[in-house]
């Protein structure tokens, strides 16, 4: 029972930057842009958090300004994609381009630096007392916490409010919803600038909780997982939940299989993760071949107002 609560704990700490960025992803594509940078974005937060962290030692002044870093990457990529119609695959892949060789010049004089404690955790003395669910939840961070709230808000907000049907209406119709007097080009804005945030987010905490020193390219693919598993979830936030947890115990796995002693070769472990959500993603396709995919039906498509198709 002790293995299997550290293991569900290392779990989640693994998933959290990747539930963080699979969240952001989904909220930018439901209004319909292509999100291929988060790779870029996760690079660029990581970096930020731990330049600020470094050199003021506040952790609110280094949040502020992975929100303020990425939402202007977020902006540029509105900009591309809203404003100038421009190839929305092209405008990602440059995002990640961008990201990781400014990330990987930005840090080089921060590389290898330790950051210890710069995440505080919330310690909930009433919930130690619980079999099992004490030791998993009562010594989470904040940040952890606030994947959790943010899963609950957006589910509500995009299946529950009216803003979120306006959203829904904007990914699926962008034609129809600005006939109906729905901010199409506000919304489009207002989601890429707030999805960006949220990615860049997941790349301070993958810097800040789970791998407190800054490398050159530390994500490892995690923002292309995160575009892997926006469509695993099927657009849903409260699936988004189940299937960066799921990589997370993917990722543990392959460390604990070290741990014990294997001869299987580390390279390997470390692949299996990845291979998993390919072969995931390839089975759901097959399975839902004849079935409608749950993504927004202008997804990728720029919109120009009065432009007859």
């Amino acid at each position: 029972m002790e293995i299997l609560t550290q293991l569900i704990v290392s779990a989640i700490s693994s998933g959290t930057p990747l539930l963080l960025a699979v969240l952001g992803g989904i909220l930018i594509e439901r209004s319909g842009i292509t999100q291929l940078g988060a790779e870029g974005l996760m690079l660029m937060g990581a970096v930020t958090s731990c330049l600020l962290f470094i050199h003021t030692g506040s952790l609110t002044l280094a949040i502020l300004c992975v929100l303020a870093v990425s939402g202007l990457l977020g902006l540029l990529h509105g900009v591309l994609s809203v404003s100038l119609h421009a190839n929305q695959v092209v405008c990602g892949l440059a995002m990640t381009i961008f990201g990781t060789g400014l990330s990987a010049y930005l840090g080089k004089p921060v590389s290898g630096q330790p950051l210890t404690g710069a995440v505080p955790k919330l310690h909930l003395t009433w919930l130690e007392n619980v079999p099992f669910l004490g030791k998993i939840f009562a010594h989470m961070d904040l940040f952890t916490w606030f994947s959790f709230v943010l899963v609950l808000v957006m589910h509500l907000f995009i299946h529950r409010t009216s803003w979120g049907l306006h959203l829904r209406a904007v990914g699926d119709n962008p034609a129809t919803a600005d006939v109906m007097g729905i901010p199409v080009v506000a919304i489009r804005y207002g989601c890429v600038i707030i999805g960006s945030m949220l990615i860049g987010l997941g790349g301070a905490d993958l810097l800040l909780v789970y791998t407190p020193t800054w490398n050159e390219g530390m994500t490892s693919g995690r923002g292309w997982i995160a575009v892997a598993l926006i469509i695993f979830a099927r657009w849903n936030p409260t699936r988004a939940l189940v299937c960066a947890y799921f990589f997370g115990v993917l990722d543990i796995l392959g460390f604990r299989v070290q741990l014990i002693g294997s001869h299987i070769p580390s390279y390997f472990l470390k692949m299996i993760p990845y291979l998993v959500t390919i072969l995931v993603l390839m089975y759901l396709g097959w399975r839902n071949r004849n079935k409608p995919s749950g993504a927004p039906e202008a997804l990728g498509i720029p919109y120009i107002r009065e432009q007859r198709f």
